[in-house]
């Protein structure tokens, strides 16, 4: 019998809840780990925040983000490398999984030079995630969504872009919600698990924009239960983070929409993992 997959939350879909209600509420609506954002950690206070992971239990799938590596935020990249060595500093003390890096988006560069700047920038964070063993996850998005992002807007680009590393340091987050079609395609989802360092759900009723406009899971019109069967049934032995944002989140009653996802997620599992199990026995 296969493990049943942890889930997590994170602090992104409860926006307006400070982080000890994040973990309170992760906790008690039967969460297996948190998804923390900086902002919150540092706005609550880190060495407050580890005390408060190590009494509740939960691990931590991800710490986001470090990034914006091609100057399109306004920082120099000798800033955005010193901010994002601090990152790694901080997921290694709160003993998160993984960092998540976005690139930066393309902000008029030509090609070659943004490459270089994102190259030059990653190689630094490698040489730190190696020592503090903390693995980088780098989060290709959506055109639509994430041009202020990331230039990143390729799912197999990304897994080319990780396999030409070929350092365990260096992985990807698949999220759900920017590219919802990977079930359909049996060879990139090949492709994509062993580079995996986390798969984040998100769900939607409306095209893909820079707004983002999430909905609760199984609610939307995205594959999110088949997807997850596929990830399974492709040996994906890893966390789910739900992700979930936009005005429809920000104003529905947290503790009952962690409720409502624990639940669905948990009535998606019994075909998910018997269809993972025959694929592992057909190997």
């Amino acid at each position: 019998m296969l493990p049943t997959p942890a889930l997590s939350v994170n602090e992104l879909t409860t926006y307006r809840w400070t982080l000890d209600e994040d973990i309170y509420f992760a906790k008690r609506t039967g969460f297996n780990a948190i998804g923390l954002w900086r902002r919150k950690v540092s706005d609550f206070g880190e060495a407050r925040a580890i005390e408060l992971l190590a009494d509740s239990g939960l691990a931590v799938s991800c710490l986001g983000w470090a990034g914006g590596f091609t100057g399109g935020d306004g920082r120099s990249l000798e800033e955005s490398i010193r901010d994002g060595l601090a990152a790694v500093g901080m997921a290694a003390r709160v003993n998160a999984d993984c960092l998540i890096v976005v690139a930066g988006g393309q902000n008029n560069h030509i090609r070659a030079h943004r490459d270089r700047l994102f190259r030059q920038a990653l190689d630094d964070l490698l040489m730190a995630a190696e020592v503090a063993n903390v693995p980088l996850a780098l989060k290709p998005m959506h055109p639509n969504c994430g041009r202020d992002w990331t230039f990143q807007s390729d799912l197999e680009e990304a897994i080319e872009f990780v396999s030409s590393y070929r350092s365990p340091y260096l992985r990807l987050i698949y999220d759900h919600y920017q590219f919802p079609e990977v079930a359909n395609d049996p060879s990139l989802l090949g492709d994509l698990v062993p580079h995996l360092a986390l798969v984040q759900l998100g769900d939607a009723r409306l095209p893909h924009s820079i707004d983002q406009e999430r909905c609760p899971l199984g609610r939307g019109v995205l594959p999110v239960w088949r997807t997850v069967n596929a990830l399974l049934g492709a040996g994906y032995a890893g966390m789910f983070d739900v992700e979930l944002m936009g005005a429809e989140i920000e104003s529905s009653d947290y503790e009952q929409l962690l409720l409502d996802t624990r639940r669905a997620f948990d009535a998606s599992l019994p075909s998910a993992l018997r269809m993972a199990e025959l694929a592992e026995r057909s190997d």
